[in-house]
């Protein structure tokens, strides 16, 4: 596709306001106190066929205008997304209960089988958590897989409140077959403090099925991180966990840091090779899960001696349901090594006049990234003991990222990288963003320095005249699986860390704003990989509506 339809494409999609079952009123500003003044909102609800997701941000709604919109949603089974965050401003915390009271009570009744709902941004504290309290356990929400609270107020009270009608879910969707299965849970800067956390961590485990948990910001300390951290561990599903701003101590660490599993996730030999190298500090970690992944018979033995070397082969779990290496993977590698010994017959006619040329940049090349080198079973070589991860530098971090990595690049790592990547390619440019993005974590320093990296390395393609700006972003959406390309161009399968980046991104000066309507345009689009990232997803939106 090319730059052009992109931009009709965006053009078409901004204009709209309802698309793929989309009903939006965000970020009118209405201020709807009376049933008078909801009555044009009703009346697009109620004409609206096929309802599947209400779109209340950005506006206030009072108890009056509440009860009629209720009354209005009781006519709609399909509606499926409550995107209802920030829906209460200037109002009374007196007045929102009763509001979401009658906002359930419309859901209830209309039979809708909720799959996300969104309170974020609603000051209602405890008493709030009442007013949605039903609504949680009854069998609207027997289907939730997405639950954001983030900025609530709820306090150790709420917390205790959610949790118990969380569990009550789960108990009576499991009495009818289906269970409970939820994905997301967003519940940041609320206060939980560690009784709300540890109530929580309760229904947590109870629930098993969480993928991604957000809780920064919420006072919590070490027996509220232990007792989340002993949930988690029974949510074989969990891949993203944000804790940010808790105060963890020693012991909390600790608890946190007792298991990582990677199990049955396709990763090949390379990328367990450099999981084992990212985890040679980890003192306190206890059991490292690859099992049922695809590393071959060579893989596995590999990993287990390069585990070895860091005095770490204990923690490694079972690898008895190894898939083996994908066979396209083994074809390539003869055919690499086909290729390979028809580049040395012909070398070999040259080989005296460069022998020493290359003599002296392979001795250059050494000293300053060491390689790792595997002993091979026979070898009769000791495992070496490593006191501290190797040092590396911007071409092995490019080819295996990994935060570590990038952290150990030290302060000029965004210089480093920027200046070893090819700035008027923008393939090349794209390669480099994702691979920087890809190693995104919430945590202070590694997300700094990302951030650093990515600013160096878009700063000085976007100021060049030279650089296509639309074929940077197209190109992007590929690689994203945003968009689809002719070329048979393998999407990245995790997005959480690209778009956590964009969010960054796109605020600064040399983002060209020209840019922002078609990101937000395929950003705003349903796909599965944005959905799995839903918190990410909606952090960038908030951003690029803003830009």
């Amino acid at each position: 596709m090319a730059s052009e339809d992109i931009a009709k494409l965006a053009e078409t999609l901004a204009k709209t306001q309802v698309a793929g079952g989309q009903l939006s009123f965000k970020g009118k500003s209405l201020k709807l106190n009376t049933a008078d003044d909801a009555k044009d909102v009703i009346k697009e609800i109620e004409d609206f066929d096929g309802l599947e997701a209400l779109r209340l941000e950005g506006n206030t709604v009072g108890v009056e205008a509440a009860r009629v919109i209720a009354k209005a949603l009781e006519k709609k089974s399909e509606l499926k997304r409550c995107h209802w965050s920030d829906m209460f401003t200037g109002r009374l915390r007196s007045e929102i209960p009763p509001a979401l009271i009658s906002l359930g009570e419309g859901l209830i009744t209309a039979g809708a089988q909720l799959v996300e709902l969104d309170l974020s941004d609603n000051a209602f504290g405890p008493d709030g958590v009442r007013g949605f309290e039903a609504l949680l356990k009854s069998s609207a929400c027997f289907t939730l897989h997405e639950l954001k609270l983030n900025n609530c107020g709820m306090g150790i009270g709420g917390g205790k409140i959610l949790a118990a009608a969380l569990t009550e879910c789960h108990r009576k969707s499991s009495a009818q077959g289906k269970p409970l299965a939820l994905k997301v849970f967003v519940a940041g800067r609320n206060r939980l403090e560690n009784d709300g956390a540890t109530a929580l961590a309760e229904a947590f485990g109870i629930i098993g099925t969480l993928e991604e948990v957000h809780m920064p910001q919420n006072g919590i300390n070490h027996p509220g991180v232990t007792a989340l951290a002993q949930a988690f561990a029974i949510n074989p599903l969990l891949r993203v966990i944000n804790l940010n701003d808790n105060t963890f101590t020693e012991k909390g660490a600790m608890a946190m840091a007792k298991e990582l599993n990677l199990s049955f996730g396709e990763i090949k030999r390379e990328a367990a090779l450099s999981v084992a190298e990212a985890v040679a500090d980890k003192a306190e970690l206890e059991k490292l899960d690859l099992n049922g992944n695809m590393l071959g018979e060579e893989g596995c033995e590999q990993l287990q001696e390069v585990l070895e070397g860091f005095n770490m082969a204990a923690v490694l779990a079972s690898l008895s349901d190894d898939e083996g290496e994908d066979d396209e993977d083994e074809e390539e590698e003869e055919e690499e090594e086909e290729e390979g010994e028809e580049d040395e017959d012909e070398e070999e006619e040259d080989e005296d006049e460069e022998e020493e040329e290359p003599q002296q940049e392979e001795q250059g090349e050494e000293s300053s990234t060491p390689s790792r080198k595997v002993p091979g079973p026979n070898s009769g070589e000791p495992a070496p003991v490593l006191s501290s991860p190797p040092p590396a530098d911007v071409s092995t971090f490019l080819a295996f990222p990994s935060p570590e990595k990038l952290l150990r690049l030290g302060p000029k790592s965004s210089l480093l990288i920027a200046q070893q990547t090819d700035t008027s390619d923008p393939e090349k440019v794209v390669s480099a963003f994702l691979k920087v993005s890809s190693v995104f974590k919430d945590e202070a320093s590694v997300r700094t320095a990302v951030q650093d990296a990515v600013d160096a390395l878009m700063k000085k393609a976007f100021s060049s005249s030279a650089f296509n700006s639309n074929a940077f972003l197209t190109q992007l959406l590929i690689h994203m699986g945003l968009l689809k390309s002719e070329d048979k161009i393998k999407a990245i399968t995790n997005l959480y860390g690209p778009l956590m980046t964009l969010n960054h991104v796109v605020q600064q000066d040399y983002f060209p704003k020209a840019l922002a309507p078609l990101l937000l345009a395929f950003v705003t689009k349903p796909n599965g990989a944005l959905e799995s990232c839903s918190f990410a997803r909606h952090n960038l939106l908030q951003t690029l509506y803003k830009v």
